[in-house]
């Protein structure tokens, strides 16, 4: 596994952009220089984060979300093992 994470990641497993292994990992979003918690997904060449509104739920039984842009630095919470 690289030692630089993906340029988009999402937790949701229907999506594209889901990976396991790098989520297992433990990763962290620094976004406009504040690290997040609560982001469902991001895009660094893009700038843009979705994070979770709320409690509301969407028609699928999912959490509503919001696209904010701004500068997204992602980095692995753990070392990668040997």
């Amino acid at each position: 596994m690289s030692e630089t994470p993906p340029d988009r990641l999402s937790n949701d497993p229907v999506s594209p952009f889901y990976d396991e292994a790098v989520l297992n990992r433990g990763i962290g979003i620094r976004f406009n220089g504040q690290e997040r918690n609560n982001v469902e997904e991001y895009c660094v060449s893009e700038g843009w984060i979705r994070t979770a509104v709320g409690r509301s739920l969407d028609r699928r039984g999912q959490p509503m979300t919001v696209k904010v842009k701004g500068v997204v630095e992602p980095f692995f919470k753990t070392p990668a093992a040997e």
